[in-house]
């Protein structure tokens, strides 16, 4: 029947529903019946009982209801898979289970051309499901799904070719999901995938599984020197990163060994500041425990709120062999600040100061634990002469609240 006879049919039945339904002019009401002499009692006869309404029906259990209710597509709170799932998905397509399968392998054979991965896959699966769910209807021996016919359009009398139809969507089915262990294709691009993750191994296995189907293949041949070529790189790169990591171990012991051996403070806080390539190290040789070591230095300005990086500040050199090349600063148009016009000044792990001797090598200044060197950083304060003490009492001043501060929160 087509669609527009459907639609005529169940108008026409509402019309006339709707005629049936049309409420009539009320009938006379009968005369009053008078009423009895006497209620009835409980001692009437079962006869003259009062009747009470129809019998209620028996309670269901919530629990079973909403299991039921489940079942319903309109009504799931979870995916089932039932006959009745399955007949709306059919429904998202027109033609034969056997056209719809083949629709879903061409476009997912297209996605996977355009490294679509996700999208092939569903399109595959689809596929799959379209003809699994034909096979299941046949296996419970009812008929197989017909294509729906357009509007306008009659539909389609017994096929003559049902047969042959299921062959066709059995040997699709059998195509897509019976593994093919002679498959050289197949094992080509899955060893080809593989490698393109470095997966050598997995990769390698493919290849060599789909030589021994094809021992002449060129194909995989090819793809086996690939695989080898691969193979090497991956493996020189590991050996160079085991060196490079062991190398490291090796100099970080060596400097540990080197601070702990000239009895430097050092300590780390949670936000190191960004450095770049600046750091502690041992020079020229960090492999050598007899080298020198370098420090990171910041020199600062707290009256003019200025900084300059020294970079490396090697532990035999002295505050003013840095502060010639300084000196002048861009920014001191006073002219303040000169080699001989300041004093520098380090900061002790207790908070207070340490005045720094600019002849002075800075070892001298680090060892022994009196100075603390702050994430790989030396921090010397420097200040004009006629400026410094004041400075050095507002600065321990602040230090001070800072240091109670931090001792109640604790």
């Amino acid at each position: 029947m087509k669609l527009t006879e459907i639609s005529d049919a169940v108008e026409a039945e509402s019309i006339d529903t709707k005629a049936e339904e049309t409420p009539k002019p009320p009938a006379p009401a009968p005369a009053p019946v008078p009423a009895p002499a006497s209620a009835p009692t409980a001692t009437d006869s079962p006869t003259n009982a009062v009747n009470l309404g129809p019998t209620p029906p028996p309670t269901r259990d919530m629990s079973d209801i909403l299991q039921d209710l489940n079942k319903s597509p309109l009504f799931m709170t979870d995916i089932e898979d039932n006959d009745d799932m399955e007949a709306l998905k059919a429904l998202a397509y027109e033609g034969t289970p056997l056209e719809n399968a083949g629709e879903m392998k061409e476009q997912g054979n297209e996605a996977f051309k355009a490294k679509r991965w996700d999208m092939a896959r569903d399109c595959y699966g689809k596929g799959i499901n379209i003809l699994w769910y034909e096979e299941r209807r046949r296996a419970r021996g009812e008929k197989p799904t017909r294509r729906v016919p357009a509007e306008g359009e009659e539909e389609e009398e017994e096929d003559p070719d049902a047969e042959e139809t299921v062959r066709q969507q059995r040997a699709l089915l059998e195509t897509i999901t019976t593994p093919q262990p002679r498959n050289v294709k197949a094992y080509y691009r899955s060893a080809r995938a593989l490698l393109r993750v470095d997966r050598i191994e997995e990769a390698d296995d493919a290849c060599a599984r789909g030589l021994t189907v094809d021992p002449a293949n060129p194909a995989l041949l090819g793809l086996a020197a690939e695989i080898a070529r691969r193979a090497a790189t991956v493996l020189a790169k590991k050996r160079a990163d085991e060196e490079r990591a062991a190398q490291t171990q090796h100099r970080a012991t060596v400097l540990a060994a080197a601070i702990a051996a000239r009895g430097i403070r050092m300590r780390s806080t949670p936000k190191p500041p960004d450095m770049e390539d600046a750091r502690v190290k041992l020079v020229p040789d960090e492999d050598d425990p007899a080298s020198h070591l370098s420090f990171p230095a910041l020199l600062l300005y707290p009256l003019h709120l200025e900084t300059d990086f020294i970079k490396e500040f090697n532990e035999t050199q002295t505050l003013a062999d840095h502060l010639a090349y300084v000196f002048p600063l861009p920014w001191d148009a006073r002219g303040e600040y000169t080699a001989l016009g300041v004093e520098c000044y380090v900061e002790t792990p207790a908070g207070g100061l340490l005045k720094m001797g600019r002849k002075l090598p800075l070892l001298k200044v680090l060892a022994g634990g009196k100075v603390e060197v702050v994430d790989q950083v030396v921090r010397i304060f420097v200040v004009p002469k006629a400026g410094a003490a004041d400075w050095v009492v507002k600065y321990k001043e602040q230090r001070a609240k800072e240091m109670a501060a931090a001792a109640g929160k604790r």
